[in-house]
């Protein structure tokens, strides 16, 4: 990582976009790359001043104030992944939406949404170098690596704020299809199953049903039925890690290409017919927009890869 001096001091005014913020959370905004422990020291010794005055790291943002910055060591753009990577330049291809506010990405399966854990960057290290002017930009939700589909990156504070109340308010409605193994009961509507997360030595997160979990509901549709499995709908009510996953290996269904949670010998009859990823996709997402108020649906297709195995599938 290469590091280079910021020689000036900064000195920026709160506007409507980020009153509310604290102070800590702001600086680790603006300064990318600087560790969160220099951030306090900045702060507990009177560095950063807010209206010229000293304040405390959980001081929250007024309108107008006027925010010092003194000069701290940031990592520079070259941190970012190169644009001329495939990944990183594909990913254009892959906006489903796009606005002043808002971006809406229908994620490659195998791509993690951030960097870390021996990965050097992830899709929204990918977006800010694409594009680069952007001030603002982080994930309003995750996705898991293998799983592709619709996802929401904020380009303001006010959007990121906007849509997690929709997510804490459930009124965002997210649809995933998945391939399960058999038959899906037909008068299976749902799955409720607490759900505990546990993490390995190893540093792999493995999740389970256990009465000592985080209560947890998916909602069950069937799309199609096959011979030896079935195409279901399944909207997480709650956003567990891995929760639908989990929930269809609870009900006896493992999904189609699960190397954490599925069945091999299932996922061996796939392969012949092009399967070589989690059958997993985020489909279609219901929000309301933060700046319009109008209700939008977005819809990500199939990757052909995926929809190449429904195709050679025997319906029933």
């Amino acid at each position: 990582m290469t590091i280079q001096q910021n020689p000036a001091v900064q000195f920026v005014t709160i506007d409507e976009d980020m009153v509310g913020q604290r102070i800590d959370n702001f600086l680790r905004t603006r300064l990318k790359g600087v560790p969160k422990s220099m951030i306090y020291r900045i702060v507990r010794k009177g560095e950063v001043r807010v209206n010229k005055k000293r304040i405390k790291p959980e001081y929250k943002l007024q309108l107008q104030d006027n925010v010092r910055i003194p000069p701290v060591r940031v990592s520079e753009a070259g941190d970012l992944p190169s644009t001329k990577l495939n990944m990183v330049a594909s990913l254009e291809s892959h906006i489903l939406f796009e606005d002043d506010v808002l971006i809406v990405v229908n994620k490659p399966s195998g791509m993690a949404v951030h960097g870390g854990s021996g990965l050097s960057f992830g899709l929204i290290e990918a977006l800010r170098a694409l594009r680069p002017t952007q001030k603002f930009m982080e994930l309003v939700h995750r996705l898991d690596r293998d799983t592709s589909g619709i996802l929401l990156v904020a380009k303001k504070r006010s959007t990121l704020k906007h849509l997690h109340e929709q997510l804490r308010e459930k009124t965002m409605d997210k649809r995933y299809w998945a391939l399960v193994k058999g038959q899906w009961p037909e008068n299976r509507f749902k799955v409720k199953a607490p759900l505990l997360k546990n993490t390995l030595q190893s540093g792999e997160r493995m999740v389970c049903v256990n009465e000592e979990g985080k209560p947890s509901e998916t909602r069950y549709r069937i799309l199609k039925t096959f011979a030896d499995c079935t195409l279901v709908e399944a909207s997480p009510i709650t956003g567990r890690t891995h929760q639908i996953r989990v929930h269809c290996l609870h009900a006896g269904h493992a999904i189609a290409g699960d190397s954490k949670y599925g069945e091999s010998a299932f996922d061996q009859t796939l392969q012949p017919l092009g399967l070589s990823r989690l059958f997993l996709h985020a489909y279609q997402l219901r929000f309301v927009h933060p700046k319009s108020g109008e209700q939008m649906q977005i819809k990500a297709p199939l990757e052909p890869s995926l929809q190449k195995v429904l195709d050679n599938l025997d319906e029933v």
